[in-house]
C-alpha cells in the first residue's frame, strides 16, 4: 500500500491516481480518503493527478491514541506533500479537512500550493461565541461526544441522516450513501472520534485564512445541517482575499457524495482546476 511515514512515525495511507498537476483531497470527519473516490476518478480522467490520504486514526492510517489537533494534522499533510515532493498543488478539503487545509497554509505557507477548494468547511470557527452568534452551541458538541461513547455504531447510523439531508423532502440520498458513511466512520478510532470533536469545534482558523494568497473556491450548501453556512462558508469567503463563493441551494453537508450535487461539484471542481 502507498504509505507516507510522518516525522513521528505514523503511517499515513494515501491513494494516488492519474498523472499531471496534483490535486490533493483532504477528507472530513469521521470519514477517510475513500469519501473522495468519485472526485479522484473525475480529476484523473481530466488529466490531473489525484491524491487522497487517510488522516491519522482514520481509515488505513495508524490508529494512534493522540495527535488529534490541527497543528499535527497540518504537519502530517506537510509530510505527505514534501515526502512526495508535490508542487503546484490544488488542495481540496471537506468539512474538518478545511481546518487542516487552513492550518497547513497558516503553518507552512503556499510555496507548494497553486489554489484551494473549501467544501462545506468548518473554517473560520464552528462554535458559538459572542463574536460568532451563528455558530454551534457547546451542548451540541457534548451530545456528539456522548453519542460516540454510548454506542458509536448506532450513533453513526443516526448521524448519516442529517449529514446527507436524508431527512429533507425530495432528497436523493440512497441507503448506499448512508452505509458508506457508517463504514468509514467505524474505521475511525473511538479516541479520534471524540478528540476530533473538540478540535474542530473550538479551533479558530481566522488568522490562517488571512494568510491565503492563492485563488480559493468556497463551496457550501445553504441547508448544511452539520456546519452552518452563515458561520463558516460566508465568513471564510470574506476573510480570503481571492475567494469565490459558490452556494448550492438546498445542498447538504455531504455534497460530494450525493447524486445531483456530486455531479455539479465535480464539474465546478474541474472548471476551477482548468483556470
Amino acid at each position: 500500500m502507498p504509505i507516507c511515514t510522518t516525522r513521528d512515525g505514523v503511517d499515513i495511507f494515501y491513494k494516488d491516481w492519474g498523472s499531471g498537476r496534483p490535486v490533493v483531497f483532504i477528507h472530513g470527519w469521521p470519514l477517510s480518503g475513500d469519501a473522495w473516490q468519485d472526485q479522484l476518478k473525475a480529476v484523473a480522467d481530466a488529466g490531473f493527478r489525484g491524491l487522497a490520504h487517510d488522516r491519522r486514526g482514520h481509515g488505513r492510517s495508524t490508529p494512534v491514541f493522540d495527535g488529534y489537533d490541527f497543528d499535527t494534522f497540518a504537519d502530517d499533510l506537510n509530510d505527505l506533500l514534501t515526502g512526495l515532493d508535490l508542487r503546484d498543488v490544488t488542495l481540496v478539503a471537506h468539512s474538518m479537512g478545511g481546518g487542516e487545509l487552513a492550518r497547513y497554509i497558516g503553518r507552512h505557507g503556499t510555496g507548494r500550493i497553486r489554489s484551494a477548494v473549501l467544501l462545506s468547511a468548518i473554517t473560520p470557527l464552528m462554535s458559538r461565541s459572542r463574536g460568532n452568534a451563528e455558530g454551534v452551541p457547546d451542548e451540541v458538541f457534548d451530545q456528539i461526544k456522548q453519542g460516540i461513547l454510548d454506542e458509536r455504531s448506532q450513533f453513526w447510523k443516526d448521524t448519516a441522516e442529517g449529514f446527507f439531508g436524508a431527512n429533507r423532502p425530495g432528497n436523493k440520498v440512497t441507503q448506499g450513501n448512508k452505509d458508506a458513511f457508517w463504514l468509514m466512520a467505524m474505521d475511525e478510532t473511538i479516541q479520534g472520534g471524540v478528540a476530533c470533536v473538540d478540535a474542530f469545534a473550538y479551533t479558530d482558523f481566522t488568522e490562517d485564512l488571512k494568510k491565503f494568497d492563492i485563488p480559493t473556491l468556497v463551496v457550501h450548501g445553504d441547508d448544511d445541517q452539520v456546519v452552518p453556512f452563515a458561520a463558516t462558508g460566508v465568513k471564510s469567503a470574506e476573510l480570503i482575499d481571492d475567494a469565490t463563493l459558490t452556494v448550492y441551494e438546498g445542498g447538504s453537508h455531504g455534497i460530494a457524495m450525493v447524486r445531483g450535487d456530486k455531479e455539479r461539484f465535480n464539474a465546478d471542481l474541474i472548471e476551477f482546476l482548468a483556470r
